[in-house]
């Protein structure tokens, strides 16, 4: 477990091999994500690496409902105090209500997903407070927007700090041994597509992936260079 300072308010905590992000507005702490189930404690551990403790989390936002991103979401709320966020149309498969949409594997795509996800544990269902859907603003680094990026799951979603120029993209797309990507185990690969051209559009110059290193300068013009060579469908 790691903690990386990205900003004066962001952190990339890195849990294993998957990692989340915390905002602090001086003391008001948001959590993007939370790992794979079991990183309750190094979360915690992070916040106290930080200045901060448990109580200090008043908003976890979930990007998509996908294991390795909610997967300690109910160990993180039992902290209290707490508001969960997450997509309208993720919210019932969080909440454990319905079973989620499974991804359309690409052969290499299964192949590496074999890899990826051995030993990945299933995540408990937790409750969702406030439902959003695209252009809503959450209260947090000055205003943020969510972005609807459906097509990883059809709730999946981005947070963009417009006051900051910061960009979460979830899912969507992804940082792989340098290059930017469009995220892959999807269940809709052209709407993915459709969707990380719309966040290329957005004027970010740190974009904060749901997986690989985040991009500090220049992100901005890193998804725009892919989003131009993206095969979109037309019509």
């Amino acid at each position: 477990m790691g903690v990386t300072q990205l900003h004066p308010q962001l952190y990339l905590l890195t849990l294993g091999t998957y990692q989340s992000y915390l905002w602090d507005d001086d003391g008001s702490a948001t959590l993007i994500d939370t790992g794979a189930p079991g990183s309750g404690p190094a979360i915690a551990d992070a916040l106290r690496q930080v200045g901060l403790d448990t109580t200090a989390v008043d908003r976890l936002v979930l990007t998509h409902f996908h294991d390795d991103h909610m997967g300690s979401a109910a160990e993180v709320v039992r902290w209290g105090g707490m508001t969960v966020v997450a997509h309208a149309s993720d919210a019932p498969v969080i909440r454990g209500e319905q079973a989620g949409q499974p991804p359309h594997f690409t052969e290499a795509e299964r192949v590496l997903h074999e890899q990826v996800a051995a030993g990945l544990e299933s995540a408990p269902p937790v409750r969702v407070d406030v439902t959003v859907v695209d252009g809503d603003i959450l209260e947090f680094g000055g205003g943020a927007t969510v972005v609807s990026t459906p097509g990883h799951t059809d709730g999946s979603i981005a947070l963009y700090l417009k006051r900051h120029r910061i960009l979460f993209t979830g899912d969507v797309a992804a940082h792989h041994e340098g290059s930017v990507i469009p995220g892959v185990f999807n269940t809709d690969r052209d709407r993915v597509f459709a969707s990380f051209r719309r966040l290329s559009e957005l004027d970010a110059d740190v974009v904060c992936f749901g997986h690989g290193a985040p991009l500090l300068n220049e992100g901005q013009l890193r998804m725009r260079d892919v989003a131009a060579r993206l095969d979109l469908p037309t019509g």
